[in-house]
C-alpha cells in the first residue's frame, strides 16, 4: 500500500490532482478541505494517502493531515458509505465538526452534505459514535481544541443545569442551530424538553 507521497504538484482539477514523484505522476483524489489548501502547480507537496484496490480500478486518495486520512478510513467502514460519500463528508465539514455532529447526534447538519440522507446520517451517528469518542472526550487532532460556538456553549450550559449529556445531545441534535445564539438554542432545547 502507498501510505504517503512527496513530490511536485503538476496538475489540479477538482477533486483530482497529479503528484509527480521520481518521474511517475500519481493521480490522486482529494477532499475539498485538502484541495483548497494546495500550493500552486509546480510546488513541492506531501500528502498522506489511502489506496483503494478494486477489480476494476486502483484509486489513490490524498489528505493534508493524518486525521483526515484516519477519518476517511473510519467512514469507509460504515455500512453504505463508499469512497465518494466519505470524500463528500470531509469536503463538507472538518474532522472536528464531524466529530461534534456525531457527539451531539446532529442529523440536521449531516443531511446538508450532498448524498447524505436522514437514514444515512442516523447510521453515521450510530456507527461512528464508538469509533471517535472516548467517554465524552472527542479525539481531536494534536494541538487542536474544540471550537467554541453557540451550540457547544448551549450544550455546556444545559449540562451545567443538570441535564444528562445524552439527553442534551438528543435535544440539541434535533434543532436547527444555524445562525442562532447560545441563548436561543438553550431556550429551544428547554421548550423541547418540557413539551
Amino acid at each position: 500500500m502507498i501510505g504517503s507521497l512527496r513530490g511536485r504538484l503538476t496538475s489540479k482539477h477538482p477533486p483530482h490532482i497529479v503528484l509527480e514523484c521520481g518521474g511517475v505522476g500519481y493521480e490522486i483524489e482529494t477532499p475539498m478541505s485538502t484541495f483548497l489548501d494546495l500550493p500552486a502547480v509546480g510546488a513541492d507537496l506531501f500528502l498522506y494517502t489511502h489506496m483503494q484496490v478494486r477489480e476494476d480500478a486502483q484509486t489513490l486518495f490524498g489528505f493534508s493531515t493524518e486525521h483526515e486520512k484516519s477519518m476517511f478510513r473510519m467512514l469507509l467502514k460504515v455500512n453504505g458509505v463508499g469512497a465518494k460519500m466519505a470524500l463528500g463528508i470531509l469536503s463538507g465539514m472538518s474532522v472536528v465538526d464531524f466529530q461534534r455532529c456525531v457527539q451531539f447526534e446532529d442529523t440536521v447538519t449531516l443531511v446538508k452534505i450532498p448524498g447524505v440522507g436522514k437514514k444515512t446520517a442516523e447510521r453515521l451517528i450510530i456507527e461512528m459514535r464508538d469509533r471517535i469518542e472516548i467517554g465524552n472526550v472527542m479525539v481531536l487532532p494534536k494541538g487542536q481544541v474544540p471550537r467554541t460556538d453557540a451550540k457547544s456553549e448551549a450544550v455546556d450550559a444545559l449540562v451545567a443545569l443538570g441535564y444528562k449529556h445524552a439527553e442534551v445531545s438528543r435535544l440539541v441534535g434535533k434543532l436547527d442551530t444555524d445562525d442562532k445564539s447560545a441563548e436561543d438554542i438553550i431556550r429551544l432545547a428547554l421548550r423541547q424538553a418540557v413539551s
